[in-house]
């Protein structure tokens, strides 16, 4: 095990470390220069095309020191915060972690608290400098805030660059030299962490894991702890950048186990597998459900591809096991799927995935989070989606979720943040100077207000400067109630919204306006109401689309035309009672860009 390193890679989003991580490999000479190519671990068209890592990846690579053999474990993490606890799995699995800071922009938010995640794990760090090729970097100046930030030695920080491949082999070399080498007991009971697992559509399930004790080997009986299922390991091997099959992988390693699962609820990210017929009494920690933080509705646009969707849902949960959803209709879309999600970006993908991988044209109703109502009898339901909430005549009180939000951002754009975030009912908590021009805000905010669009407000007001982190903190409870919109005096339920009182009757106002301009004409006259349980706070007209009736009637007595007019109203009288609405898709996103 002395020769074995296993390490992971810290970052923000954009600092260079797919790059880098494509330098390692290189230089490891894992892959030959033929089959190179730019961001080689990221091997999904969408991370490709955004620039960013969703899943996380594994790959072995040999390195040879001073005529010795070692062999480094690297684990690359997504820098999301949409994905933290992935990452924390990854990094409970390594002994350390380079930490790169891009030179030309300074420590992030995201950095930090996947250090934090890196520290509380123990594991060692290596400060690097990544971009000193660029014109503008300021290696002077993030080397201050590096030594600020951990306390390091300043000569320990070092420079690289992941375009031109400068000061890789330093890094090769500190990795030896600076993490420890994996600690494990090679003849105790088999004792593993799952860190990731990718579906495949011959083999089933493949799991990810990081030996800690004892060894596994081809056609063990294996047991899932926290699942308590039992599987034979048909196949096990190292990751090189394909699946090389071993007969064995023992204590220290990095490796994966073909076991022929078909549900991917059953292979839990954090998970411990051990040896079914010799099982480890000690457990790896740490071990969470995936919570999603976001729901959503996802209906096919057209009801007759309702399986079809289901079908696509299971085939990207196996991708994808951070992902929940069950079924629910809606009186105005039909059938379709409640959807939980870690988090806007998270959505996003899965929308579009479904519409890449699968060809769905999906509709999606506005996020919300899940509240915690308590009614007058003292019974707590969970309420996913605001229909499902109670009269308000039942209701005792409703908690809604926290968080604790962390920015930094430069000194200029303090102000904006702090209206945005306080318009957004925030509360600031400390505020610190990282260096002359660098703060640090924390806030605790509603999560209901953070789905919506304050990430992209947040950019656009600091020009893209600040950079956002959050961690939930728990249920608070708060003066909510439930808005409806009625069009012609039928609940729409896919618009209504869970909302805090002072800002229902602005809300409702302005949804009706826009619903108004969307919504296209009919027949009759449309009224377009929001109301808070019976009590109806803004209203909106669509007049009706009419014909001249009175054309055909030239000269002679009014009473003809007012007899005309006067059976045209009835017809519209009728229509109204028995005609529907058709809302476009694009009444349903409005309410999402309001502002």
């Amino acid at each position: 095990m002395d020769h074995i390193r296993n390490f992971c890679i810290i970052a923000h989003i954009d600092h260079g470390k797919s790059t880098l991580a494509d330098r390692l490999l290189e230089y490891t000479q894992t892959i030959s220069k033929r089959d190179m190519q730019a961001q080689l671990l990221d091997n999904m068209d969408l991370e490709r095309e955004r620039g960013i890592t969703i899943k996380s990846h594994a790959i072995q690579m040999d390195y040879l020191l001073n005529g010795k053999k070692y062999i480094l474990n690297l684990i690359d993490t997504p820098g999301h915060v949409d994905f933290s606890y992935e990452v924390s799995r990854s990094i409970a699995a390594c002994d350390g972690a380079l930490l790169i800071v891009d030179s030309s922009q300074g420590i992030e938010a995201q950095t930090i608290s996947n250090l934090y995640l890196a520290i509380d794990q123990g594991l060692e760090i290596i400060p690097i400098l990544n971009k000193i090729d660029l014109p503008h970097s300021m290696p002077e100046e993030v080397s201050d805030q590096i030594v600020d930030l951990i306390g390091c030695e300043r000569d320990s920080i070092l420079k690289a660059s992941g375009k031109t491949g400068a000061g890789v082999m330093e890094i090769l070399e500190a990795i030896v030299s600076r993490i420890p080498s994996p600690k494990g007991n090679i003849n105790a009971p088999f004792k593993a962490l799952i860190f990731d697992s990718v579906y495949n559509s011959f083999r089933g399930i493949i799991a990810y894991y990081r030996v800690y004790d004892g060894v596994i080997k081809k056609g063990d009986k294996v047991k899932f702890v926290a699942t308590g299922k039992e599987y034979l390991a048909d196949e096990v091997g190292i990751l090189r950048m394909d699946m090389s099959p071993r007969d064995e992988v023992k204590a220290g390693d990095v490796g994966y186990i073909i076991s022929g699962i078909k549900e991917a609820r059953e292979v839990k990210v954090g998970d411990t597998i051990t040896n079914a017929l010799v099982p480890t009494t000690d457990i790896i920690k740490g071990f969470e459900d995936v919570k999603p933080m976001v729901f959503a509705g996802i209906y096919p646009v057209d009801t007759e591809d309702f399986e079809e969707l289901r079908e696509s849902m299971y085939k990207l949960q196996l991708n994808d096991a951070s992902l929940t959803f069950e079924p629910e209709t809606s009186a105005a879309l039909g059938f379709g799927f409640r959807c939980g999600f870690l988090g806007m970006l998270h959505m996003e993908i899965i929308q579009e995935r479904l519409e890449r991988e699968f060809g769905m044209t999906v509709i999606t109703t506005v996020p919300n989070v899940s509240y915690h109502c308590y009614t007058n009898k003292g019974e707590k339901l969970i309420v996913n989606n605001p229909f499902e909430l109670p009269e308000p005549n039942f209701i005792d009180r409703i908690e809604e979720p926290f968080i604790s939000a962390q920015i930094i951002t430069t000194t200029d754009y303090v102000g904006a943040i702090m209206g945005l975030c306080m318009g957004k009912r925030g509360i600031l908590k400390t505020q610190n100077y990282l260096t002359t021009d660098r703060v640090e805000m924390k806030f605790d905010m509603p999560l209901a207000e953070v789905v919506f669009d304050f990430f992209d407000k947040l950019k656009s007001i600091s020009r893209g400067y600040a950079s956002f982190d959050y961690h939930p903190i728990g249920y608070i409870e708060g003066d909510l109630v439930k808005l409806d919109i009625l069009l012609n005096k039928d609940t729409v339920d896919a618009l209504s919204a869970v909302i805090h009182r002072d800002r229902a009757y602005d809300w409702g106002k302005r949804i009706c306006e826009k619903l108004k301009d969307l919504i296209p004409r009919h027949q009759f006259e449309i009224p377009v109401q929001a109301s808070i349980g019976t009590k109806v706070i803004a209203r909106e007209t669509i007049r009706a689309l009419r014909k001249d009736v009175t054309a055909k009637c030239y000269g002679g007595d009014i009473s003809r035309k007012r007899k005309l007019l006067e059976k045209q109203k009835e017809g519209k009288k009728r229509m109204k009672q028995v005609g529907s609405v058709e809302i476009p898709q694009s009444a349903f996103m409005a309410v999402l860009k309001l502002d």
